[in-house]
């Protein structure tokens, strides 16, 4: 019988060093949108090409997940995980060091390699860690870094923005890397390690597949050639077709299909991909508005949005217990039904609100999106064999960066088609929308067989 999770206090430092790379490799996937404006001024490129210090980092993460996720079930999690701490500490060295566009945006992709090397197996090292009874703490605990770091990029960047330069942004991450590889290399649990054959092709299509196809919807939301736009598409769509047929034949695959024929993942994997689009769509479309149409600072911006992360903070530690107990569709439910208010209540706000109108409501979506996670990601990852955790692990990775990169994508649509007036309220009520659809998808968790959809499977 393997060991059922660690002692402490080697517990507390396995998810310490875990929490730490998670912070870095999420932080580092928002933080500099706040920032754009200011690091595309310093390098003299247009707002436009700007995006690409953006998009590097986002599509580098999304096309590679899934390829170290079943390079960790290979090669052990935690040797993976330590080669992206020091992949992404040295790459974030670069990016402090860039001074033109390109030397930034080869930095990023680098430093996007070495994110996914840690977000790949994060939540699988977490499940060798924690005991299956409390299996849902140590999610929760996950699942709070994940989002408390995305929502709280905006503040941070602000408070990083008001005393230093946007170089600071990246080289912060030197140090937290040193100490967070020396942590894990003591720390974190070795797992057995897989006899199958690293599946190279499968890699390649991956790539295509997310990576081409992607990019080019970026590039149309972005105003990019309607032509080149939908060849990348065409390709993209016709590599994950040959990608899907390939993985239906493979007993060990890249792409972990057969997990979604386990009804319970399959819905909670759609419940994550809605909820993460509806939230980055408010995490664009909100900064824009507080500073464009209200004429707040960037700092003022920040701390106007610290309500959300520091109210998820609250309450998704209590999810994560209530998750071991309670079903996974009547939790999330009830937490996008709240995130969904929230969403609703922003987009009616009235024309000149106070700063307290915006704060209670994003406070609510804060709430109601802690509710929601824990107990989604323990559905996701308790849903599938033990020995698939990476497979499983890298499909939630997938379903929350395939939401962002979409939710990113309709923000721009809308600022593209409302240029001048409204573009806030028709991002948070299209955002709601999607939170709404997300509630639907939990609820019907609870018609699954056993009445405890969430329940963990070894």
């Amino acid at each position: 019988m393997p060991q059922d999770g660690l002692d402490q206090p080697q517990r507390f430092w396995a998810v310490l060093a875990v929490a730490l790379g998670l912070v870095m490799a999420v932080l580092d996937g928002a933080i500099a949108n706040v920032a754009l404006p200011t690091i595309a001024a310093d390098v003299h490129v247009s707002p436009h090409d700007s995006v690409s210090i953006i998009n590097a980092y986002q599509i580098a993460v999304l096309v590679l997940l899934l390829p170290f996720a079943s390079l960790g079930e290979i090669l052990g999690y935690k040797r993976i995980f330590l080669y992206g701490v020091v992949l992404f500490t040295c790459a974030s060295f670069g990016c402090a060091m860039s001074s033109t566009l390109d030397q930034l945006t080869i930095a990023r992709i680098f430093q996007g390699c070495g994110a996914a090397c840690q977000m790949s197996v994060s939540g699988a090292l977490i499940r060798f860690a924690y005991p299956r009874a409390k299996l849902g703490q140590g999610l929760s605990i996950n699942a709070l870094t994940v989002a408390a770091s995305t929502a709280a990029a905006p503040s941070i960047a602000s408070a990083i923005l008001a005393v230093a330069h946007w170089e600071w942004l990246f080289a912060i991450n030197v140090p937290i890397g040193f100490v967070c590889f020396a942590v894990a290399y003591w720390a974190l649990p070795l797992s057995q390690r897989s006899t199958m054959r690293y599946d190279l092709t499968s890699a390649a299509l991956c790539v295509l597949s997310f990576g081409i196809g992607m990019f080019g919807i970026m590039g149309l939301s972005h105003g990019r050639s309607w032509l080149q736009g939908a060849a990348e598409v065409i390709i993209g769509i016709l590599a994950g077709v040959f990608l899907v047929r390939r993985q239906l034949t493979r007993a060990e695959p890249l792409l972990p299909i057969d997990l979604l024929r386990i009804p319970l993942f399959r819905l909670s994997i759609m419940t994550s991909i809605f909820s993460f689009c509806a939230q980055l769509l408010a995490f664009i479309a909100i900064p824009f508005y507080v500073q464009d149409v209200l004429g707040r600072s960037e700092v003022m911006t920040g701390l106007l949005m610290t309500p959300w992360p520091v109210v998820l903070m609250v309450v998704a530690p209590i999810a994560g217990r209530l998750s071991d107990r309670m079903p996974a569709g009547l939790l999330g439910g009830i937490g996008l039904g709240l995130y969904a208010l929230g969403l609703g209540l922003t987009a009616l706000l009235p024309a000149h609100p106070e700063n307290w109108d915006i704060c209670w409501r994003l406070g609510i979506c804060g709430a109601g999106f802690g509710l929601f996670q824990s107990p989604n990601n323990r559905a996701i990852l308790g849903s599938a064999p033990r020995h698939r955790s990476g497979g499983a692990n890298g499909m939630l990775g997938m379903a929350r960066l395939t939401g962002q990169t979409l939710g990113a994508t309709l923000c721009a649509v809308v600022f593209k088609l409302f240029p001048h007036h409204g573009q806030m309220q028709i991002a948070m009520s299209l955002a709601c929308a999607l939170a709404v659809i997300g509630m639907g998808l939990s609820f019907l968790r609870l018609r699954l067989p056993g009445g405890v959809p969430n329940a963990a499977k070894g």
